[in-house]
């Protein structure tokens, strides 16, 4: 559902004939693509880890020969970011191992792949965003899996693109929007991080932008291939973000907790978190120009999704 006033523009369409076949089908960014596939008229066929495990490599290859895909999106893999640094060989597995099946795969069978990767790629040292030629330094075993993958799926194949993108939600499955409303709903105050920035992105907007560079690159031998960074239109800190969720959901919840303003130091976490996150889309935006809004606008419509009266 689009956030109140703020209706999608009308898509362009994806010829039907064009099989787009996408892992992590459960997933956020799996499910916003099943959600927004009949937007653009694209055949979208999404798989959960029940349908294939991307670990297993004669499992990978056996499916796409069957399957026969025109596009292979991977929006598989392990993001428990903590979890990761307990259970490193379960992420490395994912978010190596299976994405260079996948590649591999892609590649006997001459198929584009379309790759999701991340923000914790960085080391969160650098002033202002992040663009595709700075160094990767990952802090943690998570960043480190997936830089792993994009190395993977550069060594086996070409014809890929990686999307690198950060602070994903969505209406559903494990995320910030989600967290921020349930425990907002049950304190008076919260504590959130204030000296980590980045953008928060809306797993929709990141289904339309992969529907969007599918469809340019399906049959295509020679495309712009390569690695992109890709996430909403401005920026913010986890608690900017926290205060615009509650700026937005106040009416309808008919309460606000108090948001505290609090260093990364006073808040633990297994894995240490890149404090810059802020990727520069600017490669993306000439290359393919995919669709891109600011970062409240999906906010609004998640918020909408979640927060909807019983009677709307």
């Amino acid at each position: 559902m689009p956030g109140k006033g703020l209706a999608r523009p009308r898509l362009p369409a994806i010829d039907p004939d064009v099989k787009i076949l996408a892992t992590g089908g459960s997933g956020q960014v799996g499910t916003e693509l099943s959600r927004r596939g009949p937007a653009w008229q694209a055949n979208v066929h999404a798989l959960t880890r029940d349908d294939l495990d991307i670990t297993q490599a004669g499992a990978v290859l056996a499916l796409l020969k069957q399957a026969k895909p025109d596009v292979v999106v991977n929006a598989a893999a392990h993001t428990a970011v903590d979890k990761a640094e307990s259970e490193p060989d379960a992420a490395f597995a994912a978010n190596r191992d299976g994405p260079g099946f996948l590649a591999v795969g892609c590649a006997q069978l001459g198929v584009p792949l379309i790759h999701i990767s991340t923000d914790y790629v960085f080391n969160g040292e650098r002033t202002g965003g992040y663009r595709e030629t700075d160094p990767v330094s990952p802090l943690g075993v998570y960043g480190q899996s997936k830089e792993a993958g994009e190395r993977a799926v550069r060594e086996a194949w070409g014809r890929h693109i990686i999307l690198r993108t950060s602070w994903v939600y969505a209406g559903h499955g494990g995320n910030f929007v989600r967290t921020m409303l349930r425990v907002g709903g049950e304190r008076e105050s919260l504590r959130v991080v204030a000296d980590q920035t980045g953008t928060p992105t809306f797993a929709g907007d990141i289904a339309d932008a992969i529907l969007s560079i599918a469809g340019d690159i399906a049959g295509q031998e020679q495309a712009a291939w390569g690695t992109y960074h890709y996430t909403a239109k401005g920026q913010t800190t986890w608690h900017g973000f926290a205060e615009a969720i509650f700026d937005a959901a106040e009416a309808r919840l008919g309460r606000r907790p108090t948001i505290e303003a609090i260093a990364t130091s006073e808040y633990p976490t297994p894995a240490k978190r890149p404090v810059n996150s802020v990727l520069d889309c600017a490669k993306i935006d000439a290359a393919f120009k995919p669709p891109r809004r600011d970062w409240r606008e999906g906010l609004a419509e998640v918020l909408d999704e979640l927060l909807q009266d019983p009677e709307d």
